[in-house]
Order: C-alpha cells, then structure tokens, then sequence
C-alpha cells in the first residue's frame, strides 16, 4: 500500500501541471472495474484519486473492452453511473470499435452474429449492407433444424431475391448457438449462397472479422464464463471437421489487436489534445487478451520507433501471429515509447488458482486459454506489474508519474 499522504501530495501535483500529462491509462471493463452488473468497490476510490478539483481526469483515460453487444455511447452512460464520473463516448473502445477502419468491406453484404442490436451497430460502423442471422433464418426456415420445437411445420420457400453474403462479421457469442453454428456454416460452406447445396470444392473462403476472441470472462459467478472466444473454438472445429481445412479470419479484433490497441492509443493522444503520449499503462484481468495485447503493443512501439531511424514502413496486423488485415485507409500514428501492462487479482486471473497443465504431455505445460492463432510466448504474458485491484494499478501509476 501506497502512503497516503504520498498519495495526496501526488494528487496535488498532477492537477497543477495536468496540462502537460505525458501518460495515458486504458482500462479493462469486466474484471477490473465491474464483476457482471456490480461495481468493484475500488474501481470508485481509484477513480477518485484520478480527478482534478475539478473532477476532470488529471491523464487521458480510454476504456477498452471486448464486450460489443451495445453502442459505445451506451457504454459511457452506463459507465458514467457506476463511477460517478462523466464518461465520455470517445473514452470507450468496444471490440468492434476499429471495424470502421476496414472501409473496404462497408459495401459488402456482410452476414453479423452477436447479441444486441447488431444491425444498428454494424451500421453505424460505416457497413451499407447487413444481415442478420435472424433474417436469414427467416427467409430460409429450412436450414434450422436442431431445435424440434422451432421446426417449420410447413415446407417453406425461400426469397429468390435474398442477397448473396460477400463476408462474415462476427461481434460476440450468439443466444443461439446451434442456430449461428448451423447458419454460419450454410453460408461459408456455398460461398454466401445458403439456400444452395454444399460446395466442397470452393477455391476460397469468405472473409471472416472475428470481434473478441476472450476464450473467458468474469461476472459475478465464482469461476469465468465462456466468452466469444469459445464459440470460435467451436466453430473451427466444426469447419475443419467438415472441410478438413482451418477456418481462417480477415482479421481478429479486439483484445490483443495491435489494431485496437493503436486505435486507443489515438483516442488517448485526442484527449492530450494530440500531443505525444510518453507512457501508456494498460490496466487489465486477463494474461491471454489485456496482458497479452498490451505486451504485444509495448514491442511494435520499440520496433517501430526503431524503424523510424531507418526509414522503415510497420503495419499492424490483427493479433501478431500469422493472421493478416487489410491495412486502414486512414492510418494511425503511434508516438507512446512505451505501453506497460498491469495485472489486477479481482478478475479472470486469481493467483491462488493455478492455471491448469496438460496432462497428457510428458511434460508438465500450462494449457494456452489465448485463440488458436495467437503465438504463446512467455514474455507477452509476463505483465509489468501485479496488483491487487484496480485501486492499487491507479495507487502505482501515480508513483511512477511523480517519480
């Protein structure tokens, strides 16, 4: 624990020269702020000790979060009220967030999965033609057979002028899954023509961008629930089971996007009035996406302040691995030195619960809970520091700014 009265007298000395703030916070939601719909009972002290007499943020402040089944305005609202803190649309990035960076798929007929009001969303991304898996089950009621009680009792027709599916947007875990995986499948399996017959000799698939790929998440039960990243799981293992080959994605977003991560880190820069972030301190409860991403982040920034002494062009591809995405039309500058991760214990991660070890190995190796196409490498879950909650991250980054 921090000294208080160190703790007041850095308060005192932030507000006075806040103008100049080199550091830049980004938060995680679930786990560090909120468990379900409750409020963390120190998410309220840390934010307290982050505003001016004010009560304006003494740093820029961002929220990220992989949830994506609402408007981000609705998120700052909600926000707002579990703080006290007026919360600002342009301080939350949702995990669709940088979706409307990819504009060369706005004009696509693009087939959405989630929860919540996904067509609104999709269109206020920049997306001109979406679809929904409930409007494609209604046009084809045929395809949705597992649940006996929703079966049509009556042969249907299908619409002869339903659009052809030219991509896949994936948002979150679906209510339904039978129905999505069921669907989801029709469309990749007739290259967006789910009312034809199987074509197991397609010469390539459709675009897939994947929102969210956290395998679990906190609430207020005991142990993590499934996240979005499980119903991917599901998903490639139904395809590769019926094709043989790996589902492949256009691009993964959200936690740990590079893509997301400098799309946050340009909101930041926007708040300090858009001069250079020195320091950005993530402050998260998952070591496959907060940790992960952050780390991930902390080396492109080294690598690309080393290119610019050669003059070197960098993209940021989706999650570091193999994965690749088209490259923004409108690029973002990453200027911050540095990006340093921090661990809090009210969430996914819990250091009195090891994390499990396959068993059927020789060796003793911790099973990898981050997506299939991440690339587990030790230092990228290694975060910088390990704190208690989200009071004592504020409580560390407050040290280290006065230091």
């Amino acid at each position: 624990m921090w000294c208080p009265r160190f703790l007041h007298q850095a308060v005192r000395c932030l507000s006075r020269c806040a103008a100049s703030r080199q550091a830049g916070v980004l938060f995680d939601v679930d786990g560090v702020l909120v468990r379900g719909g409750s409020l963390i009972p120190a998410a309220r002290r840390a934010f307290r000790k982050l505003l001016d007499r004010n009560n304006n943020f003494m740093f820029p402040v961002v929220f990220v979060t992989n949830a994506g089944s609402c408007q981000r305005e609705d998120k700052a609202k909600h926000l707002s009220h579990l703080l006290d803190v007026q919360i600002a649309p342009e301080q939350v990035v949702l995990s669709h967030s940088p979706l409307q960076m990819l504009k060369s798929f706005h004009q696509k007929c693009v087939l959405v999965s989630g929860q919540g009001p996904l067509t609104d969303i999709t269109r206020t991304l920049g997306f001109q033609k979406v679809v929904s898996i409930e409007q494609l089950r209604d046009h084809h009621p045929l395809l949705d057979m597992v649940d006996h009680n929703r079966r049509p009792k009556l042969p249907a027709s299908p619409l002869q002028n339903f659009p052809q599916i030219e991509a896949i947007v994936l948002f979150g875990e679906p209510i339904r899954w039978e129905t999505n995986l069921q669907l989801l499948m029709d469309v990749l399996l007739t290259n967006g023509r789910p009312a034809s017959a199987y074509d197991p000799q397609l010469p390539a698939q459709l675009p897939v961008l994947a929102c969210n790929i956290d395998l679990m998440w906190m609430a207020e039960a005991p142990s993590p629930r499934f996240g979005h990243g499980m119903f991917l799981l599901c998903l490639e293992s139904v395809y590769r089971k019926l094709t043989g080959r790996e589902l492949q994605y256009q691009a993964l977003l959200g936690k740990p996007s590079l893509l997301t991560y400098q799309y946050a880190e340009h909101l930041l820069r926007l708040q300090n009035h858009n001069h250079k972030l020195t320091t950005i301190y993530a402050v998260g409860d998952n070591l496959m996406t907060d940790i992960y991403g952050a780390n991930l982040y902390n080396r492109y920034l080294a690598q690309q302040h080393a290119a610019m002494t050669t003059n070197t062009k960098l993209v940021a591809q989706g999650t570091g691995s193999q994965v690749t995405m088209a490259v923004p039309e409108a690029e973002l500058v990453s200027a911050a030195a540095e990006c340093r991760s921090i661990l809090v214990c009210t969430g996914v991660y819990n250091p009195r619960s090891p994390l499990p070890s396959d068993q059927s190995s020789d060796v003793a190796e911790t099973v990898f809970h981050g997506h299939r196409d991440l690339v587990l490498e030790p230092d990228l879950v290694e975060p910088s520091h390990v704190v208690e909650d989200v009071e004592a991250a504020v409580d560390l980054l407050l040290q280290q700014e006065t230091l």
